[in-house]
C-alpha cells in the first residue's frame, strides 16, 4: 500500500511536470510568445499627441507579426507616472524629459516622430487656414485680454475678412498632457507676461474658458461651440475637419500648419549634441518653420525585469522606424532623420538592461 502511494504521488508529480512542459511549449509558440522569445503582447500608455500613428503601426505591425500593441492614450502625465510605477511595458510623452528627470526615475527616452500643435476655430464664414493670429494676439486671447472676434486686434491682421461677431470661447486641454507643455512652453517663450502669470507645464491653470479631455475632448468642443478657439494635434484637426489658423513665426512669417512647415522646423534640431535626446523645437527660426513643433517621446525603464516584453518594445519601433514613415507622413507626421534612428538604436543597445546584458542586440 505504500509503495502504491509513493507511485502514485511520484506519476502525479510526473504528470504535473509534463503538462507544464506542454504548456510551457505552446505559450513559446501560441498566445504569449513568437518565434525569437518576444512577448506577444506588450502595453503602453501615455501621450494622446502621437495616438494616431502609434495605433495605425499597431495595426500594421499586428498583421505582420501577430503581436499585439495595446497603447492606452490618456496623456503624457499619465504615460510618465506609469514609467515611474513600472505598470507598463512603454510610456509616452511629448514633454521631453530631462537628462536629471530621467536619471531619477532611471530611465531612457527616444524620439519616434516630430509634429505640431495647430490653433482651430469655430467660426461662420471662416475657412481653414484664412484667419491669421499674431502672437501678441494670440497671448491676449488666451489670457482672455481679448473677448471678441471683432476685436480690432484681430481685424489689423486680417483685412477682407468678415469675422462674426461672436465671444470667444478658449477651449484647453483638462489632464495633465505633453500638448500643453508644449503649447505654453512656447508662450512662456513669446510672451513675459505669460510666462510670469501662467507658466509652463503639462497642466496649468488656464485664465479663461472651458476645458475637453484629450485632444479629441478638445476637437469635440470645437466643433460644438459658436466663437471656439482650441489646441489640439495636427492630425486630429485634419481627422476632424477642423477650421485652423495661420500663425506669424519667429521670423516675423505667416504660415500654415502643413507637414511641410514642421519639417522646416525640424531642420534646425541639433541631435547630437542632445543628451538623451532632449530636443524642443518651439519658436525655431526660418521663414517656413511652424511655431509649435516637436519630438514625441517612448519611455522605458534602464533596467527591466522582463527582457522579452522590453525586446518586443525595442522589435516595434524598429519596425516603425525602418516600415513606419510613409504611415507617419500620410498621418502629417515627421519621421525621424536615419541618423537620429542610429543614435537611437546604439543608446538601446547601451542602456537598456536585462540582469547587467544588453536586451538589444541586433544591428
Amino acid at each position: 500500500m505504500m509503495l502504491r502511494r509513493l507511485f502514485d504521488r511520484r506519476g502525479a508529480v510526473i504528470l504535473a511536470l509534463a503538462l507544464s512542459l506542454g504548456l510551457g511549449v505552446v505559450g513559446c509558440g501560441g498566445a504569449r510568445k513568437d518565434g525569437s522569445g518576444g512577448a506577444k503582447s506588450i502595453q503602453g500608455t501615455g501621450a494622446t499627441f502621437p495616438a494616431p500613428v502609434y495605433k495605425a503601426w499597431a495595426e500594421r505591425y499586428n498583421d505582420k507579426t501577430g503581436v499585439e500593441v495595446n497603447y492606452t492614450a490618456v496623456g503624457s502625465g499619465e504615460g510618465i507616472s506609469a514609467i515611474k510605477a513600472g505598470t507598463v511595458d512603454f510610456g509616452a510623452s511629448d514633454e521631453p524629459q530631462t537628462p536629471a528627470q530621467l536619471k531619477k526615475m532611471d530611465a531612457v527616452q527616444f524620439p519616434t516622430v516630430m509634429g505640431g500643435v495647430v490653433f482651430a476655430v469655430n467660426l461662420d464664414g471662416v475657412e481653414t487656414n484664412q484667419l491669421k493670429l499674431s502672437p501678441q494676439v494670440l497671448v491676449a486671447i488666451l489670457l482672455g485680454k481679448i473677448t471678441s472676434w471683432k476685436d480690432n486686434r484681430i481685424k489689423a491682421d486680417n483685412k477682407g475678412l468678415d469675422l462674426p461677431d461672436t465671444t470667444i470661447t478658449v477651449v484647453s486641454r483638462a489632464e495633465g498632457s505633453g500638448t500643453n507643455w508644449m503649447l505654453t512652453d512656447y508662450l512662456s517663450t513669446i510672451s513675459k507676461e505669460w510666462k510670469d502669470t501662467v507658466g509652463t507645464g503639462k497642466k496649468v491653470k488656464w485664465p479663461v474658458g472651458i476645458s475637453g479631455n484629450k485632444n479629441d475632448g478638445v476637437a469635440a468642443n470645437v466643433a460644438r461651440v459658436k466663437g471656439a478657439i482650441g489646441y489640439v494635434e495636427y492630425a486630429y484637426a485634419r481627422a476632424k475637419k477642423l477650421t485652423t489658423v495661420q500663425l506669424k513665426n519667429h521670423d516675423g512669417k505667416w504660415v500654415k500648419p502643413s507637414i511641410e512647415s514642421f519639417k522646416a522646423a525640424a531642420r534646425n534640431a541639433d541631435w547630437k549634441k542632445a543628451k538623451d535626446f532632449y530636443v524642443i523645437l518651439n519658436n525655431q527660426p526660418g521663414k517656413d518653420s511652424w511655431p509649435i513643433t516637436g519630438p514625441t517621446y517612448i519611455l522605458m525603464r534602464r533596467k527591466v525585469e522582463d527582457a522579452s516584453k522590453a525586446r518586443a518594445v525595442l522589435k516595434f519601433f524598429d519596425w516603425a522606424y525602418r516600415d513606419g514613415e510613409e504611415t507617419a507622413v500620410k498621418l502629417n507626421y515627421v519621421p525621424m532623420p536615419d541618423n537620429v534612428v542610429e543614435q537611437v538604436r546604439a543608446m538601446w543597445a547601451r542602456d537598456i538592461q536585462a540582469d547587467g546584458s544588453p536586451v538589444w542586440t541586433e544591428k
